[in-house]
């Protein structure tokens, strides 16, 4: 009997990737064996080369006229699919040959969180937690860059990841307010030695640029270095991070990694960074009310930096008689 084939089609968008990436373990549990076909986006393809069973990702490059769904079709018609999941809803899920289909409609936004509305949506009665799939390629890219700083004279001091990039209007913190924040870290004995490191894709610099410039000597630059898996290996390096409303963000908090996340006018409350190590700061914390992320001041989020470290780094040092 042959391994059930299972075909997942997620999205192109690295945050949604993150929230519904507990999928991947369910198939496992509810198709023990089973080799799976990932079609996402390419900014988040890597995430899936080392996910377990894994065998094949196809990338979806949005073309004109839907036709990057029809490429997929062409790719996957001919296939006897054991389970098609289709997190994006899309008509190609009832297109291809199927015994059975998991696929998601708008009817499933009641107000749940979105790990928990995909939880449900694979009838798991317990939230199918996000994880990311690291690997020695990843770890290599990160070390390459953050392990010469360390080495250079700037010590081996506890580093803290920021992200001051969101690709959605209305979800970046300014980006001067990224160097006065850290400017008032470096001044904070809570963070003597500490370093700064920003991360985002190779079109996140200008955004970067006035942390890395308050940063000086103690800035890590890893802003374009590697794909996002390389980016995830330099957050899993962080003992902090502080971002904006992202992918990044849920990156930092699928990694288990004590997390902040900075919202504007968003849904704080749906899309809040998911784990028992995250928090967030808005502009308003009103549920069910918005403000733009300008109003979020720069003391508002130290304060929220130093409670972070309050609860998962001053309380973890043990105590000196």
């Amino acid at each position: 009997m042959s391994d059930p084939k299972v075909l997942f089609v997620t999205s192109n968008r690295i945050g949604d990737c993150v929230i519904s990436s507990g999928v991947i373990r369910e198939i496992g549990r509810q198709l023990p064996g089973a080799k799976i076909t990932v079609a996402c986006g390419r900014p988040p393809a890597p995430f899936f080369r080392q996910a377990p069973g894994v065998e094949r990702t196809i990338i979806l490059d949005k073309k004109k006229m839907a036709g990057h769904w029809i490429d997929l079709w062409k790719q996957v018609v001919g296939t006897r699919w054991d389970m098609v999941i289709d997190i994006r809803g899309s008509a190609l899920s009832y297109l291809i040959p199927a015994k059975r289909r998991v696929i998601y409609n708008r009817s499933w936004e009641t107000g749940l969180r979105k790990v928990e509305m995909v939880s449900r949506l694979m009838g798991s009665q317990t939230p199918l937690d996000p994880e990311i799939w690291l690997d020695d390629k990843a770890r290599a890219e990160a070390a390459a860059v953050i392990d010469p700083h360390l080495a250079g004279g700037a010590g081996s001091g506890p580093i803290i990841a920021l992200a001051p990039i969101a690709h959605q209007p209305g979800k970046s913190w300014p980006a001067d307010r990224w160097g006065a924040l850290v400017e008032k870290l470096k001044a904070d004995a809570r963070f003597d030695g500490w370093r700064f490191m920003p991360v985002g894709g190779p079109g996140d610099r200008p955004p970067a640029t006035p942390a890395l410039e308050a940063a000086g000597e103690r800035g890590i630059d890893f802003v374009g270095k590697g794909d996002i898996l390389a980016s995830a290996a330099a957050i899993d390096r962080a003992d902090l991070f502080v971002g904006n409303d992202s992918g990044l963000m849920h990156v930092s908090a699928a990694l288990g990694g004590p997390t902040l996340g900075l919202f504007g006018p968003t849904e704080w409350w749906l899309y809040g960074p998911w784990g028992p190590k995250t928090r967030t700061v808005a502009s308003n914390e009103t549920r069910g009310q918005f403000a733009p992320i300008e109003d979020l001041t720069v003391d508002h989020v130290y304060a929220a930096v130093l409670a972070l470290h309050a609860d998962f780094i001053a309380s973890a040092k043990p105590v000196t008689p």
